[in-house]
């Protein structure tokens, strides 16, 4: 945990410089909190690296492509000339994510990531997947992930104008 806070905290320094007065003093402390409450549980005070980082390429402003490239190259493993991922790696990556949504209860079952994981693996003779059928996959937008394009979505709007009015 203390190798997350230092990154926290050199992560929204960097960030308070490049958008002065729009980054909360205490940003990393809160993201740290938040954190630990979806991945230390027990209490443990250790918390994954993978899994906090999985965390912040999630909540982060970075276009849902990117997150995915980046998600395959946090769990993917090197296969010779290729970089894979298996269906251990995925349900790493999911189980991870999901803590996300199940922080304000609305986690799914561990069901569901087996679910998913065959549809990503359907049709597939091999133990692991290449980047490009992994990020087909995600781009179906399957059930287990709905929430992240649909958080993606609401926060792309979110800088919107038009010129209407409301009555």
């Amino acid at each position: 945990m203390q190798q997350i806070s230092r990154m926290l905290m050199k992560l929204f320094q960097r960030a308070r410089l490049e958008k002065p007065g729009q980054v909360d003093p205490r940003a990393a402390e809160f993201t740290l909190s938040l954190l630990v409450a979806m991945y230390d549980r027990s209490g443990t005070g250790y918390v994954k690296t993978r899994s906090a980082a999985a965390a912040l390429i999630s909540l982060s402003g970075d276009t849902l492509l990117a997150k995915y490239r980046a998600f395959f190259q946090f769990y993917a493993v090197p296969d010779g000339k290729a970089t894979l991922i298996t269906r251990s790696a995925l349900r790493s990556l999911l189980t991870d994510l999901n803590q996300i949504p199940a922080i304000v209860g609305e986690g799914c079952t561990l069901s569901c990531v087996e679910i998913a994981i065959h549809d990503c693996f359907h049709g597939v003779l091999n133990a692991a997947i290449v980047e490009e059928k992994f990020l087909s996959w995600l781009r179906s937008e399957p059930a287990v992930l709905l929430w992240l394009p649909t958080c993606y979505r609401l926060s792309a709007t979110e800088m919107v104008s038009h010129q209407a009015r409301c009555r």
